[in-house]
């Protein structure tokens, strides 16, 4: 297919319109503005220019700043690319952040215009919505919803109020109230349970909760649409409740087994798609859900993410993406699958190039639009004969679990972006990022979305520097170095997920040597960058101040892994007055480091509990969702249950002093304790007492700090110079 003709094809089909959709005017794009740059709203012109591709304009005229663009969505990102390289500010995707401005608004004296090079952008993972996103009320989703438009992306995941939809469903297909909504999980799991991978841990999920989720999902979805997203809903793939075997026990229904170590009764099943009621049920919930949200025409759909299917037999995958696919247009015929491409890196062994073909090539061409999930890890695509020549979106995905660790290959992804742009086939149809959290690592996601509207390679250190301009309002060479450091030395490997020593479960070296460096960068070189920092004259900026408690934050997270290798030498020594300064040394550390991050609203964990706990009608209601949040973040599944535990793991004031801080306190205590005794150490004893602490904890009620509190550049400065002769060596 031409490349013209391609990007033509898919900017009809971004513009089709929907039941839902409103006549298109500035209106959503000026009270965008309204929200972002409020000051400044009155004196912002924007218009409307015809255009086959995504384009915006920039001009000052007669004091006024003009802004042209093809869409509201162009129009937001060209806002913000004023916002970025005129007002020198960031935009974060938290409502909390403030958005700083320059005192006078400044005047693009030279016309500005940018062409997106690629007419979808994606954004969000289905585990997003467990790990970042299950609290939200609709402040959050409105900044972030924002923050979206503004960084050019208008192809959303809009995965939230499905149940709302499912509860319909089964009620039509004879299923109790108790019965669908024990299938359903807690909250937080709801992403892992609409992939298919669990059921009912958690559960019953409140009536309350389904319901509230639908005005939410009303309200995003509206919002989203004004803004020229076009959303991606579900759709049904086979996943249904085990009770449906009793009401239909000719349907052809299977267990789709284990997965991560949850026992039998949280397994899911699977509806055969060739069994006749496969065909009904995806046309009652095509039809209920097009009734409540409307419709973009495309539907997210993953039949085996990280399961088993029933047979391998490259048929038998055919005829399930066939059928998927015929029940979806059976009902729209404007229908596009969206599938991820996690399962195919994530299970290279099973899934062959041989198996994938069948898979893909069953779909009409088209009309299935593969996500490559991990593309600065493995770019599937190049493994897949560019996946069949069926549409593909290229994929950046940054994170995994939440962790609040540093990471990201800025360079690799910028040159494997620039390769894929160039070569990456006519059915190259948009660029992405499938992040399962939000997290900190923000500067990665900028320069992904960012890159779509580059005009060809982007200089990355010059990128930098600009960046640096941003999170300080103007140029400053210590932050500039700074930044320099982390670009060379730490944002240069993808992100995997990130068990820091300090965040898991305690051990020797030898037991546990999971690496708190996801990067080849000795800790010297990252107090350097701290250091730099400190010296900034930006000190009163928001932004500056975040990057100063991450960069520290980093610092001592790493530290505390050398303090915990010389504890292990004390302890093979048998050296107890040693082993008693170890242990002063390593609690100290998470006193320091709580009150460190303490500083920032993002990195508070009452935030996350006391957000659930408001979705709450009472007493009870406020423990289930608080046990729901403190579970996914520590334990995952059962205490015991080892596959998934610490996986969600992140450095927030209160975790750390509360839950890792006391584990390593146990730890140490019953180390010293057979040191003083002569005996060896009970790592089996000590881990019943592990797995019981981690079940009360997550049962607990307690409280922690809800606003920020102390000065980041005091506590920097007093923890730099306390901590920076023994990082060093000194």
């Amino acid at each position: 297919m031409n490349q013209k003709i391609k990007y033509v094809l898919i900017f009809l089909m971004l513009l089709s319109g929907n039941c839902f959709a409103k006549q298109s005017t500035n209106m959503a794009i000026n009270e965008l503005a309204k929200r972002i740059v409020p000051a400044w709203a009155s004196r912002i012109t924007f218009e409307r220019i015809n255009s086959d591709k995504d384009v915006f304009e920039l001009m000052s005229h007669n004091g006024r700043l003009v802004i042209k663009g093809n869409n509201e969505n162009s129009l937001a990102t060209g806002l913000n690319y004023y916002l970025k390289y005129y007002c020198h500010t960031s935009v974060t995707w938290y409502s909390n952040d403030p958005i700083e401005l320059p005192q006078q608004m400044p005047l693009v004296i030279k016309k500005v215009k940018r062409e997106a090079r690629c007419a979808i952008r994606f954004f969000l993972n289905y585990c997003t919505f467990g790990y970042s996103m299950p609290w939200w009320k609709w402040k959050d989703w409105e900044r972030f919803i924002d923050w979206m438009a503004l960084n050019g992306v208008n192809m959303p995941l809009a995965i939230s109020g499905q149940e709302a939809v499912w509860y319909k469903v089964w009620r039509q297909f004879g299923l109790s109230d108790l019965q669908i909504r024990s299938y359903f999980t807690g909250p937080a799991y709801l992403p892992w349970h609409r992939m298919a991978n669990i059921d009912s841990w958690g559960g019953p999920l409140p009536k309350d909760w389904i319901n509230g989720q639908v005005v939410l999902q009303k309200k995003i979805l509206k919002r989203e649409r004004e803004l020229n997203m076009k959303p991606v809903l579900p759709a049904f793939a086979g996943h249904v409740p085990a009770s449906l075997k009793f009401v239909f026990p000719a349907a052809n229904i299977t267990s789709l087994g284990s997965w991560a170590g949850f026992s039998e009764e949280y397994h899911s099943n699977f509806l055969d798609p060739l069994d006749p009621l496969f065909e009904k049920i995806q046309k009652f919930f095509l039809e209920e859900q097009t009734r409540l949200f409307g419709t973009d025409h495309i539907y997210g759909a993953d039949p085996f993410n990280e399961v088993t299917p029933p047979s391998w037999d490259p048929a038998y995958l055919a005829t399930v993406s066939r059928e998927v696919y015929h029940s979806m247009a059976a009902v729209d015929t404007s229908a596009k699958w969206l599938q991820m491409g996690w399962m195919f890196f994530y299970n290279r062994k099973n899934w062959t190039n041989v198996r994938i073909d069948s898979f893909l090539r069953a779909v009409p061409q088209d009309k299935m639009i593969l996500l490559d999930y991990y593309d600065e890890k493995e770019e599937v695509w190049k493994l897949t004969n560019s996946f069949f020549k069926q549409p593909y979106i290229w994929c950046y995905l940054g994170n995994l679990g939440g962790n609040t660790v540093l990471a990201g290959n800025l360079a690799e992804v910028e040159s494997r972006m620039e390769d894929v742009f160039q070569n990456g086939g006519s059915n190259l149809w948009g660029i992405g990022s499938t992040l399962e959290a939000l997290n900190v690592n923000q500067v990665m996601y900028e320069y992904v979305l960012e890159k779509a509207w580059s005009t060809g390679p982007v200089e990355v250190d010059q990128w930098i520097r600009n960046w640096t301009i941003r999170r300080c309002g103007k140029v400053d060479k210590n932050v500039e170095e700074a930044w320099q450091i982390l670009l060379n030395k730490v944002y240069i490997s993808p992100a995997v997920n990130s068990f820091p020593i300090i965040n898991v479960r305690p051990g020797f070296k030898k037991q546990v040597k999971k690496s708190a460096i996801p990067f080849d960068c000795e800790n010297k070189d990252l107090l350097e960058a701290w250091r730099l920092l400190l010296n900034s004259r930006a000190q009163a900026r928001a932004s500056y101040r975040y990057d100063l408690v991450n960069i520290g934050r980093q610092v001592l997270v790493n530290y505390f892994s050398v303090l915990r290798d010389k504890f292990t030498i004390d302890y093979e020594q048998r050296i107890l007055k040693s082993l008693e300064i170890d242990s002063l040394k390593m609690m100290e550390l998470f006193t320091d480091l709580d009150s460190l991050v303490g500083t920032q609203s993002s990195f508070l964990l009452w935030k996350w509990l006391s957000d659930a706990e408001s979705f709450g009608k009472n007493k009870k209601e406020n423990r289930y969702y608080q046990k729901d949040a403190r579970n996914i973040l520590t334990t995952w599944g059962k205490p015991g249950q080892r596959a998934l535990n610490d996986y969600a793991n992140r450095s927030w004031s209160g975790l750390i002093k509360d839950f890792y801080g006391t584990r390593w306190e146990m730890f140490i205590r019953q180390v010293m304790e057979s040191v003083r005794e002569n005996v060896s150490f009970n790592k089996e004893a000590f881990y019943t007492d592990i797995i019981s602490f981690e079940k009360d904890w997550v049962s607990q009620n307690k409280r922690f700090p809800h606003l920020p509190s102390g000065d980041a550049v005091s506590i920097s400065e007093r923890l730099f110079k306390k901590y920076s002769g023994e990082i060093r060596g000194e």
